[in-house]
């Protein structure tokens, strides 16, 4: 009985798990299906082409990917290991469901048979859009439907070419530079968020003041002192009288570390578990996890610095924008996904994928009032290049210092369109570029204009 209990374990275990025992370095079952398949191709959500495999002179398999740099990092490359949807997706595409008959007809002329075709949600417009708009800079972007999950474009710079990965492999893994062009910037870098954070401080006053919030008055010369430690606003400004409001659409540093240390430390730790910092993702694409830290060692200084998104708190451009998702979709969050569907060659489906639930990270009220506040960035603050356009906007821009320096800092933007019916969500940093409102808020609008069909 225990022999017969441990092989049905073995054998459910080995089912439920075969995309991972399959996609593992060391089973040759995959070297037996190139040997039988060739690679099925990748798609765009409107069929675009993003990779494909044809038969190179030497008669071996080659993978070509059209838009070369355009998608490196999200599709990914098949040589030298694999990464991206070429990694995410190995498993139906080297795998085949042609009907018996297709097969007979190849094995009579001696072809392989043609593997699973993966199609993707992402969009070629956004994508060549957000490509062109990060330019040479350094950075990442990600859009995705805050209402459904899908992941619409993601860039990443600096980039590769996925058709010279074999060829230019030894010097991309050889570079010890900040480059780093294998690297996801979208899902795996991890940079100081700035104001941004201040998404999540704002959630936590709320959290601890329900009933008093919109009595929050704060004067700022431009500093703020309190237990010997001292915050200064970006390049010193004085922003005046602010409420809670007007604190955040001036994004005004000293009055979010004066919140910061109101906030008791339980409600401050609960909302940073419920926004998924420390934690695990839902999320299927490789991925680092984002830090914020606020526990028994964190002192004073310590607590000001995390109120404004600086100090040893760090977050994934992916991550950002799943939390600006849930504030768009009425608190709930839905897993990010990047495959629609999986296709025969011949297009029978073979298994499609839709959007998911995660779970509820902020109230209805709250997100209502998160919103309103990300619209006043726009109408007021810092976001003000997103004003008066054909559609609405609401987000939160960021400035984030990443060394000791206050004039190096990276740019930030978050957030969503139309504000009072979200249908797509932009999140961007670009390395080392200065003021989000004045870098990264400019290519915003252009992802924004080219979804919405704006001349």
């Amino acid at each position: 009985m225990l022999f017969a209990a441990l092989i049905i374990y073995i054998c459910n275990y080995a089912y439920s798990n075969r995309q991972v025992l399959l996609n593992n370095s060391y089973n040759t079952r995959q070297q037996i299906l190139l040997a039988q398949n060739y690679r099925g191709q990748i798609l765009s959500r409107d069929g675009d082409v993003l990779a494909y495999t044809t038969t190179g002179e030497d008669g071996k398999d080659k993978r070509v990917y059209p838009y070369e740099r355009e998608f490196a990092h999200v599709v990914g490359y098949s040589t030298n290991g694999k990464a991206g949807i070429e990694s995410a997706a190995n498993y139906y595409l080297i795998n085949t469901s042609i009907d018996l008959q297709d097969k007979v007809k190849l094995d009579a002329q001696g072809s392989k048979y043609p593997g699973d075709n993966v199609y993707t949600t992402l969009d070629v417009k956004l994508q060549e859009v957000a490509f062109n708009a990060l330019s040479a800079r350094k950075g990442a972007i990600v859009v995705t439907n805050p209402k459904t999950g899908e992941v619409l474009a993601m860039v990443s710079k600096p980039d590769y070419d996925p058709n010279t990965i074999a060829q230019d492999w030894d010097s991309l893994i050889a570079d010890k530079s900040p480059d780093a062009k294998l690297l996801n910037r979208a899902t795996q870098g991890v940079y100081p968020p700035g104001s941004t954070f201040k998404i999540v401080t704002a959630l936590a006053y709320l959290r601890d003041h329900p009933n008093n919030y919109q009595d929050y008055r704060f004067s700022c010369n431009g500093r703020f002192t309190y237990e010997g430690n001292t915050i200064q606003c970006f390049h010193g400004e004085n922003h005046g009288a602010v409420n809670f409001t007007s604190s955040f659409a001036k994004s005004c540093n000293s009055s979010f570390a004066n919140m910061g240390v109101d906030i008791k430390r339980s409600t401050f730790n609960d909302t940073l578990k419920y926004l998924l910092f420390n934690t695990e993702l839902p999320i299927t694409t490789l991925y680092s996890k984002s830090s914020a830290v606020y526990d028994a060692s964190t002192t004073t200084d310590d607590v000001m610095q995390l109120s404004i998104g600086q100090g040893t708190t760090t977050v994934t451009p992916m991550h950002m924008n799943m939390i600006t998702c849930a504030i768009a979709n009425d608190g709930v969050l839905m897993k990010p996904y990047l495959v629609s569907s999986v296709k025969s060659d011949t297009g029978k489906l073979v298994k499609s994928f839709s959007s998911e639930s995660y779970k509820r990270l902020i109230s209805q009220n709250e997100s209502d009032i998160l919103t309103e506040m990300m619209e006043q960035v726009v109408q007021s603050g810092t976001a003000s290049k997103l004003k008066g356009l054909s559609y609405t906007a609401a987000g939160k821009t960021g400035s984030a210092e990443y060394n000791t320096s206050t004039s190096d800092s990276h740019a930030w933007f978050t957030g969503f369109a139309p504000a009072d019916d979200p249908e797509i969500c932009v999140t961007i940093i670009v390395e080392d570029a200065g003021s989000g409102g004045s870098y990264a808020v400019p290519i915003a609008k252009r992802i924004f204009d080219a979804y919405f069909g704006v001349e």
